[in-house]
């Protein structure tokens, strides 16, 4: 999905396509999946609305919503784990995470 500079996608507040790129440009020093550490990243930094529409684009860039860390565990379980993170788990479930 490239747009013309002066016709990129606004996400809301001040989120670009470029800087939803910016969370997906982790780099794993342990092994853990790189889809996993980004979709932390977006959680927590994200509002849960932006978090949404940052998942739907996560997919359609080719990236894993199912992705684990080294103990086997999915973004979805940790963040849902968390009391705050219900919306955002929602939003991963929304998006066929399991």
């Amino acid at each position: 999905m490239s747009l013309k500079k002066d016709k990129q996608k606004v996400f809301g507040g001040d989120f670009t396509e470029e800087s939803m790129r910016f969370f997906l440009e982790s780099k794993s020093y342990d092994g853990t999946d790189v889809d996993y550490i980004n979709i932390l990243k977006a959680y927590q930094h994200m509002t849960p609305e932006i978090f949404a529409q940052f998942v739907e684009f996560f997919k359609e860039e080719g990236h894993n919503v199912n992705a684990k860390n080294l103990e086997g565990e999915s973004a979805l379980a940790v963040i849902a784990s968390h009391e705050p993170g219900k919306p955002y788990a929602e939003a991963l479930k929304a998006a066929g995470a399991e």
